[in-house]
């Protein structure tokens, strides 16, 4: 069983902001589990009690405003698959392998790997992968949409993850936050709710950007850029 381990991207807007986290794991693999030897209450990791939600992983990733990128090698099983599904953006190796046991041992799920999954990959695939029990290599799991990205041999998921996470701390970082939140948001509402919340968001965002006047400014110099692709 290997231990997860978050990462904290050095890398900033420029302005010593934290742009995105880096979530992977230490050794060969992401994470292979609970640690058998120390389990974890399963009353308390299925409590919605303040006290046990503040010592559950999953629902404090969920509160994070800033991206988590999670950058998966090895074994990603049951626990460890379920912390996968906390980031935002997932990014594989060839290494990378899944599995959820729940079943094969008659466990409950109870970091939201049973509802995250199927929205992510679709009901039908959701149950073929947590019922049967089966391990879904890199490959299956980039075609099915599980990963967002798979690297070559020869490159690691921390190498890319730290790419992609380059590229959102060259963007406007209260955006890229607002961005998540809408997307975050809007996907547990039905379609004309989520387009209600993007507006209620956007309003927000542009009174505050309509005082300060920098997004609009920024906006012109990237469209009369001549030099831009």
């Amino acid at each position: 069983n290997r231990k997860v381990q978050e990462q904290q991207l050095a890398r900033d807007d420029g302005e010593g902001q934290i742009a995105a986290v880096i979530f992977t794991g230490e050794g060969s693999s992401f994470c292979a589990g609970a640690d058998l030897s120390n389990p974890p209450s399963p009353i308390d990791q299925s409590s919605d009690l303040p006290h046990h939600l503040h010592n559950n992983p999953v629902h404090q990733m969920g509160l994070c405003a800033l991206p988590i990128i999670g950058a998966l090698k090895g074994y990603v099983i049951t626990g460890g698959f379920e912390l996968a599904l906390a980031c935002d953006i997932l990014v594989g190796d060839e290494s990378t392998a899944f599995r959820d046991t729940h079943v094969k041992f008659g466990l409950a799920p109870c970091w939201a790997l049973s509802q995250k999954l199927q929205r992510r990959i679709g009901p039908g695939r959701a149950k073929l992968i947590s019922l049967s029990a089966c391990k879904v290599k890199a490959s299956q799991a980039y075609e099915f949409g599980l990963l967002d990205a798979l690297v070559p041999a020869g490159s690691t998921s921390l190498d890319k993850a730290l790419d992609i996470a380059d590229q959102i701390a060259g963007n406007n970082v209260a955006m890229v936050q607002r961005y998540k939140r809408a997307i975050v948001e809007g996907g547990s509402m039905d379609l004309a709710k989520g387009m209600q919340r993007e507006r209620e968001l956007g309003m927000t965002h542009y009174i505050e950007a309509v005082g300060d006047g920098s997004t609009f400014e920024g906006a012109k110099e990237f469209i009369t850029d001549e030099s831009r692709p």
